[in-house]
């Protein structure tokens, strides 16, 4: 990676190569926890203070209002002309270690640079956000959500991402939590890895629950509307209805799923394109906007009159026979 994801890596790569036999030796799990510096809580207003939870990965984050291409910053770090062009640099990163042993051997180890502590979107949007990364990992407003990270509340709309793996509108690759949480725009994963909200879930502690995502997704393998690969995490009362393309391991909601579980989750199989998943029950749209699809699947859902009314005592709300669900936080359009 380039520009200042390159200064992060190089700074982390030069310090971690002795230490990182040290702490496998010493028989952690996760040493990237250990080099989390002291962590700020910010509060989030602009681009610029967006941009500053990269050196911040362990704080519990508050989003205080909207934030769309007239915020400031929008220009020098979201938009089609930031980076010579790449846009905004996803939040965190996996740094891989290689290392040579004297006696002829070696070895290598992962380490999880990304958000460790807590994102609250407090129900605003994060709009219009552009990343063109096509030979980059973790790709996303969040390339990196780390065990013990928490993303709630938020929601990424009208992004444009592009990626080479584990690429998604929300969080490139998650092995945290994201809850109540949608994303809207174009996705593109160019290898392997890519979904409309998450591109790949890589832990038993990583889990989406109670989001969706509309997000258009193409790519190569492992490929869905909501997760391309979900390896070993949870998927909960979820939905997704946008286009999905690929080759390989390609689904409606779920593009490839090992040993992870997907449950109470639906995808739409006229506006997907999609008739099968790895993962979810596939619904027309007439029956993904019939509340009886989620009240069955027992999600905590009201119809609401119409799509302006909100009723804050579920977490769904639905127009029935009008709209697809959505979360009872989201904004009046």
């Amino acid at each position: 990676m380039l520009g200042k994801l390159n200064f992060y890596v190089t700074r982390v790569s030069v310090f971690l190569i002795p230490v990182a036999l040290i702490v496998g030796m010493a028989g952690f799990d996760d040493g990237a926890a250990l080099f989390y510096p002291p962590s700020q809580n910010l509060e989030i207003r602009t681009w610029y203070d967006l941009d500053a939870v990269r050196n911040n990965l362990a704080g519990n984050h508050t989003l205080m209002n909207d934030i769309d291409s007239t915020t400031p910053g929008y220009w020098e770090l979201a938009s089609l002309i930031a980076d010579q062009g790449k846009g905004w640099q996803p939040i965190g990163f996996v740094q891989v270690i290689f290392w040579d042993d004297p006696c002829g051997g070696g070895g290598s180890r992962e380490d999880w640079y990304g958000l460790n502590g807590t994102f609250n979107g407090q129900g605003y949007e994060i709009r219009d956000l552009f990343i063109n990364r096509p030979f980059e990992r973790d790709v996303g407003l969040f390339g990196v959500v780390n065990e013990g990270g928490v993303i709630k509340d938020i929601s990424a709309v009208n992004v444009t991402v592009v990626g080479e793996n584990h690429v998604a509108g929300l969080v490139g690759r998650n092995r945290g939590i994201v809850s109540n949480s949608y994303s809207s725009g174009n996705v593109t994963g160019e290898q392997w890895g890519a979904g409309g909200l998450v591109g790949t879930m890589e832990s038993s502690r990583g889990a989406v629950s109670n989001s969706y995502s509309t997000c258009n997704v193409i790519g190569s393998s492992a490929i869905g509307g909501l997760v391309g690969w979900n390896d070993q995490g949870t998927v909960s009362n979820s939905y997704s209805t946008g286009s999905v393309t690929g080759d390989l391991g390609v689904g409606g909601l779920v593009g490839i799923n090992g040993r992870g579980t997907v449950s109470n989750s639906f995808w739409d199989v006229q506006t997907s394109g999609q008739t099968r998943s790895a993962g979810g029950t596939g619904k027309t749209t007439a029956k993904m906007q019939d509340i009886t699809t989620f009240s069955g699947a027992g999600w905590s859902i009201i119809g609401v009159p119409n799509p302006g009314i909100r009723n804050s005592s579920y977490i769904w709300n639905i127009a029935d026979g009008q709209t697809y669900p959505f979360l009872s936080w989201e904004p009046v359009s």
